[in-house]
This record gives C-alpha cells, structure tokens and sequence, in this order.
C-alpha cells in the first residue's frame, strides 16, 4: 500500500508500553503500526532519538472569538496549541461574547470558528441562570459538556456568562443527567471568597500573597462537596476543573469509590509556581483557584503520581496586557487567567516524566486517553489503528529557555517566560497533516474540524 505518512524508528507511546516502532498513515487515520514498515510513502519523518505520543486533548480552553478576539482568537490561539503539541480542544462557554449559553450563541461561534482552526475543536455549553430552557438545544447542536461556576464570575457586558446558585445547580443538574450530559464545575465557595477579598482589600492588604490568602484551600473543598452531594441526589456526572488541593482530589476520589461517575483535572500552573513564585512573577501568574504554597503543590503532586488526577488541562485564560496591570498595584484588580496553552506538554513532561519519574504512558493517559474518553472523542487520543493521525514528536535531549518572541498567543506574556524547559515538542500532526514543526513554525493553512459528542457516552472508569 502507498502510505501518505510513516513515521519511522521512535519511540511510540502507547495506553500500556513504549515501543520501537513504524506509524503509516492513509487518508488522516493510522493505518499501520509495526517494527518495519516498507518506504512506500509519500512523506517518512524520521522520529529516532523522539517520543511519538498521541497528541494532547486540551479540554479547558478559552477563545474569546467572537466578541473579544481583541484577548483570544481561533487563529493565534489554536496556532499556540499547535506549537504546544495541542491537536484538539474543547472551548469554554466564556470569555466570547455572546456566552455559549443558547442555541443562537453556539451557532454565532462556530460561524466564526470556522477556516480558522489549525487543530480540532468541540464546544462546551454554559449553565447560567437563565438557561435552563436552553440545555437541550445546545445538547441538540453537539456541544460535549456543559460547564458552570460556583465561583462569582461575569460582569455587567450585555450576553457574557454569570456564576450558578444552588439552586441553578441543582435543577441544572437534574436536567443534565436527563440529557445523558457532564457538568464541569469551577469550585470555590463565591460568598465566602468574594468577603474575604473585599475586607483584605479594606485593609490595604493588596498583594499576591493576600489574593491567595482570600481564596483559602477550604473554599474549594466546600465547593466541591456540596456539588458531589447535589449530584448524588440528582445522578449528574460531574468533572471538575482545575482543582489546586490535595484536599479537593481526596474528596473526588472518595466519591468516585462510592460510585459517583466524576472526574478531575489540574493545570501545569498549580505544579509548576507556588504563592512565593507568584510574589515574584506579578500579575500574569494570577488565576483562581489561587497558587499555593511548596507544601500543598508537593501534596498535589502526590496525588498525581499516585494516578488521582485524571486529566492535564490548561485553563488557558488570556487577556490583552492592561488587563494584567493594576495603577495602585493592587493584584484584586487585575484579571485572573494564567496565558498557557503552548507549554502544556513540554512543561508538564519535563517536570512529570523527566523530574518525578511518572511513567510515560500515564502522562499520556491524562493527557490524552482519558480527554478522549471522557468528552466522547473516540477517534483520538491514543496510538492505534483506526484512530485520528493526531501525533506530536517530543524530543526528551532537547532543552530550551521560553522567550516572549516564539510564543503565538495574540498578546505575548506567560509565566514561563524565562525558564528553561528540558524536552521539546518538535513536530505536531493533526489527522496526518503536519501543523507545527520547530524548524519551520505553524505549517500550512487550518485544517482544524468541530468535533460533535456521540448520542451514547461511556464513562471513564
């Protein structure tokens, strides 16, 4: 058979092992794996030296198109998961503008998604206040999720997305489970969060140490219990977002033991910069839930490598510069959202596979096989025949030191910009076409597709 792409002599991550072997590649899927495949292609990339992984599924991503796309657009944001070894994601119902809380709304972005994508894309649907009626035609128009805050977010724009009430959450998820559908939760107590920093702020205490002090572990846990409570009474499956404490993934765990169909995520940030480093990187670390100190991300850690966390994810929350600048130097009053989504994969490698000794294949797993699983993506996330051609090359001998000028996001800043990171993503590939390559940069046009969920989803186990 002429193949259009083999893949030769890398090493190829799969669910269970690594092994040495060949990938062919016939019309976007995989169509051959073995120790030698035959030159008959029209391209071979010589891997040797190189993981061969299944690319990452990023399922916490928001693109501000349309509406913002002064902060985030479809094409410098998916050309950054590119580079970043990204080869699908799934977009929140915010930061765009209208929110993608309706029928209307998800139509007005996919309209602008569309020819703009250079990787794959699924859309999750909002839960607000006001939309309870609205669940079933987003269901209907193929969003694979739904997410909601528990923590107060939004603001006075006309169209843009607001936090829950309980009650909210509970009829949400009563509806939710009706439409076989997950609810992703941001949790953290909105209350208690939100008096805690207006009395920081009233006593002058405005620094990033006092903005984490304002969102302590304790708020996160309480949220998190009583979203696992409301969805035992309702039978909703739940998946909650970037989760900082050790805490919060004990109590996931223990529910997920008692039967519960949940699920948890955590983001390189909340691994890789601790309160102190936040103290000294400035505003473009802020995030919420907030950075915590060395010993709770060690705790954090912990849990990752004792497999408690399913998925890696980056909350990749950009915004133009001013928004990160505050006159008075009051951190309160700069937007919260961490610019990440190029170094997910090479940040997390290094400092999971290289420094700690994870094994290979689990961080693919929560990188890969589990976003798939979860969010009914069953033609990617991993290495095997039939499967999506979405493979990215990691280069384990490369090391390099992040720098304003290589990344792709709209506006330029990062919290990792400076430091030096030990592995690389060297070539990404999204259904067999080349994408990102490090010598040449973003190659070619968008070739990303809309990604729909299936009517029967299946559960991780």
């Amino acid at each position: 058979m002429k193949y259009d792409l083999i893949i030769k002599g890398g090493q190829v991550v799969f669910r269970d092992d690594v092994r040495h072997v060949d990938i062919a590649i016939k019309n976007g899927k995989i169509s051959a794996i073995a120790e030698m495949i035959e030159d008959t292609a029209t391209d071979i990339i010589n891997a040797e030296g190189q993981y061969v992984m299944p690319g990452m599924i990023d399922t916490h991503v928001h693109i501000c198109e349309p509406g913002r796309t002064e902060w985030e657009g479809f094409v410098t944001g998916t050309k950054a998961l590119a580079a970043g070894g990204t080869t699908s994601y799934v977009d929140m119902p915010l930061n765009a503008l209208p929110a993608t809380v309706n029928r209307g709304a998800l139509r007005s972005k996919l309209e602008a998604a569309t020819g703009k994508n250079y990787v794959d894309y699924a859309l999750y649907g909002g839960l607000v206040p006001s939309n309870l009626e609205n669940l079933a035609e987003l269901s209907d128009e193929g969003v694979v999720a739904f997410k909601c805050f528990m923590s107060t977010c939004g603001s006075d724009v006309p169209d843009d997305f607001v936090n829950v009430d309980d009650y909210t959450l509970y009829a949400g998820m009563k509806k939710l489970a009706e439409l076989g559908h997950m609810l992703s939760i941001h949790a953290e107590n909105a209350l208690i969060t939100d008096r805690l920093g207006e009395e920081m702020v009233k006593q002058g205490k405005i620094t990033a140490t006092d903005y984490v002090a304002s969102r302590p572990i304790f708020t996160e846990v309480e949220a998190v219990k009583r979203a696992l409570f409301l969805a035992k009474e309702t039978g909703c499956k739940l998946h909650f977002v970037h989760i900082s404490t050790e805490e919060a993934v004990e109590e996931i765990t223990k529910a997920r033991n008692e039967g519960q169909d949940v699920t948890v995520e955590s983001c390189p940030h909340y691994f890789t910069i601790t309160t102190a480093q936040f103290e000294e990187i400035g505003p473009v670390a802020k995030c919420s839930p907030p950075l915590r100190n060395e010993e709770e991300q060690e705790k954090l850690w912990n849990k990752l490598i004792e497999g408690k966390i399913d998925m890696l994810t980056s909350d990749h929350s950009p915004c133009p510069p001013e928004m990160k600048h505050s006159d008075t130097n009051n951190i309160f009053e700069v937007w919260g959202g961490i610019t990440g989504c190029q170094n997910n994969v090479d940040l997390m490698f290094d400092e999971a596979v290289l420094k700690r000794n994870v094994p290979v294949t689990d961080f693919v797993r929560m990188i890969a096989t589990n976003p798939a699983e979860r969010f009914n993506m069953p033609a990617k996330g991993e290495i095997a025949i039939a499967k999506d051609a979405d493979i990215i090359l990691v280069d384990a001998n490369q090391s390099y030191v992040v720098k304003k000028e290589d990344l792709y996001y709209r506006h330029q800043h990062s919290p990792y910009i400076g430091r030096e990171i030990q592995c690389r993503v060297t070539k990404t590939f999204v259904r067999g076409h080349l994408v990102f390559d490090l010598a040449q940069g973003i190659v070619g046009q968008p070739v990303g597709q809309f990604v729909t969920h299936h009517a029967k989803e299946t559960a991780m186990v």
